[in-house]
C-alpha cells in the first residue's frame, strides 16, 4: 500500500500542538506540587486528596468528550475545530490556577479544587480531539509514528524550556516573591500556548475517513472493551504516569532537602535543579531522535519493554547516590532520559494502531474514544502519583521549609528513586501482553484502505 508522505510543516505544526500542551503539562508535573505546599501553603495530604478526588470528574469527561469528538462533522474535520476553540479557555485555566490570591486555609483549598479542575475540564476540551488527529492525520502506522516522533520532540522540547527557565524566570520576574514569580511566567506560557493550538489547527488536515455507521454508544464502548490492545495500554499508562508523577513531582523536595539546592547559581542563572532538568532533557530528546529508526528496525512492544527497564535500574540508582556526588546525578539521569526518549512517541504511535484494530475487528472506528480512555488512564495515573506523593510525604512527616528528619528524608529518597523504578517495571510487564506486530499492522492497513475506498466510492455514488 502506498501512502503519501507528510510534508515538515504538517508533522512539526502538529508537533507545535504539544509544546503548547507541554507549557502548563510539565509545569504541572515539576512544580504544581510545589507550588501548592510550599508556597500557596496547603498541606501535602489535602493535595494529595485533591489530585485523587478531582479524578472523578474525569472518569466521566474524557470518554464523553471521545463520543462528542466522533460525532462531531464539520467543514474542518471532527477534531481541529476542538483544538482552534478550546485554546482561549486552557491558556485561562492554567493561568488561574497560579493567580494565587490571598484566603483563608479553607479558601485557597477550594480556590485550588475549583481552578485544578476547570484546567483539566479544559485540557479534555482540547487534548482529547489533539491526540485522536494523529489516528486520522494518515492512514500509515510509519507516517504516524514519524508524526508522534515530531510531537515529542516538541513536547520535551517544551519540557526542555520549563525545566531550564521556569526556576530563573520566576526568580527574575518575581524578584524574590516567587508567587508573583509563577503568576507573571505562567501569563507568559498562556498567550504562547493559544498561539501554537492555533497553528496546530491552521497546518494540519484529517484524511482518514472512517466507514459510517450508525451512531450507538452502547456498541462504541462495547468495540472499545473487546480491544485487547487498548485494554494492555490503558493499564500501562496507568502505572507508567504513576512513575512520572512520584518522580518529577518528589524531585524539588529531593534537589531542595536532600541535595540542598539553596537555589544559588551553578552556572550563569541556574541552579543545581536547573541543570539536572535541562540535561536530562536535552538527552531525552536525543533519544527521541532515534524513534524513527528505531520503529523501522525494531518491533514496537519489543522496544518499549527493553528501554522501560533499562530506565528503571537508572532511576533505582539514585537511592544509593551520596547527596554530595551531583554530576553522578546529572550522568545517571541523561542516560535514562536518553534511553526512555523514544517511549512516547512509540507508544502514541500504538494507541493510533489500536484504533485500526478496532475498526479492523468491529467496522467501527472510535478513533477519540480510544484515546480518550488512554489520556484519562494517564489522567489517572498522574493524579494518583501525585495523591500518593502527597500522603507518603505527610506520613513520613514532611514539614515545608523546615530541615527534614531522617523518616522524612528517606520518604523523599524512595520517592524518587525506587517506588517509580518499581512501577516502570510494572508498566513493562503489562506492555509484555500487547499482541499487535509489523505483520498485523500491514494485514490491517491493506483491509482497511481498500474497506475506506470503497467507503468513498458509494459516497461518490449517492451524489452522483
Amino acid at each position: 500500500m502506498h501512502t503519501e508522505e507528510l510534508s515538515f510543516r504538517e508533522k512539526l505544526g502538529y508537533g507545535l500542538g504539544d509544546t503548547a500542551s507541554n507549557f502548563f503539562f510539565q509545569v504541572f508535573n515539576l512544580f504544581l506540587m510545589y507550588y501548592y505546599t510550599d508556597i500557596f501553603g496547603l498541606p501535602p495530604a489535602a493535595v494529595g486528596a485533591m489530585f485523587l478526588v478531582t479524578k472523578i470528574i474525569d472518569a466521566v469527561s474524557d470518554p464523553v468528550m471521545g463520543l462528542i469528538a466522533d460525532r462531531t462533522n464539520t467543514r474542518w474535520g471532527k477534531y481541529r475545530p476542538y483544538i482552534f476553540w478550546g485554546a482561549i479557555p486552557y491558556g485561562l485555566c492554567g493561568y488561574l490556577m497560579f493567580a494565587g490570591p490571598e484566603m483563608s486555609q479553607t479558601g485557597k483549598l477550594i480556590y485550588a479544587y475549583v481552578t485544578y479542575t476547570a484546567m483539566m475540564l479544559a485540557y479534555t476540551v482540547v487534548n482529547v480531539p489533539y491526540s485522536a488527529l494523529m489516528g486520522v492525520i494518515s492512514p500509515s502506522s510509519i507516517e504516524r509514528t514519524k508524526v508522534a516522533g515530531y510531537r515529542f520532540i516538541c513536547a520535551f522540547a517544551a519540557g526542555w524550556l520549563i525545566a531550564t527557565f521556569v526556576g530563573p524566570l520566576k526568580n527574575l520576574l518575581g524578584g524574590g516573591d516567587e508567587a508573583m514569580g509563577f503568576r507573571l511566567t505562567m501569563i507568559i506560557f498562556a498567550v504562547l500556548s493559544v498561539a501554537l493550538f492555533w497553528v496546530t489547527f491552521a497546518t494540519t488536515k484529517e484524511r482518514v475517513v472512517p466507514h459510517i455507521t450508525k451512531s450507538n454508544v452502547r456498541l462504541d464502548i462495547k468495540t472499545l472493551l473487546s480491544n485487547g490492545p487498548w485494554a494492555v495500554l490503558f493499564a500501562s499508562a496507568i502505572v507508567t504516569l504513576m512513575n512520572i508523577a512520584v518522580r518529577n513531582g518528589s524531585l524539588l523536595y529531593y534537589f531542595k532537602y536532600y541535595v540542598g539546592d539553596d537555589g544559588e547559581p551553578l552556572f550563569l542563572i541556574f541552579d543545581k535543579t536547573a541543570v539536572f532538568l535541562s540535561l536530562g532533557l536535552l538527552a531525552m530528546i536525543g533519544g527521541i531522535l532515534l524513534t524513527r529508526y528505531l520503529a523501522e528496525h525494531f518491533e514496537k512492544r519489543a522496544l518499549m519493554i527493553a528501554l522501560t527497564l533499562l530506565n528503571a535500574v537508572t532511576m533505582a540508582t539514585f537511592f544509593y547516590i551520596p547527596p554530595d556526588q551531583y554530576w553522578l546525578m546529572v550522568l545517571v539521569n541523561c542516560i535514562g532520559s536518553f534511553l526512555i526518549g523514544p517511549t512516547p512517541a512509540l507508544v502514541w504511535s500504538m494507541y493510533a494502531d489500536c484504533a485500526d484494530y478496532g475498526e479492523w475487528k468491529s467496522g467501527r472506528r472510535i478513533t477519540a474514544l480510544v484515546f480518550s480512555t488512554v489520556q484519562f488512564a494517564q489522567k489517572m495515573g498522574l493524579a494518583v502519583g501525585a495523591g500518593f506523593l502527597g500522603i507518603v510525604l505527610g506520613a513520613f512527616g514532611f514539614v515545608a521549609n523546615e530541615v527534614q528528619s531522617e523518616t522524612s528524608m528517606m520518604g523523599i529518597r524512595l520517592m524518587f528513586s525506587i517506588l517509580p523504578a518499581a512501577l516502570a517495571v510494572l508498566g513493562a510487564a503489562f506492555i509484555f501482553f500487547y499482541r499487535i506486530d509489523q505483520e498485523t499492522i500491514v494485514e490491517m492497513e491493506e483491509a482497511l484502505a481498500l474497506r475506506h475506498a470503497k467507503t468513498a466510492e458509494d459516497a461518490e455514488g449517492a451524489q452522483a
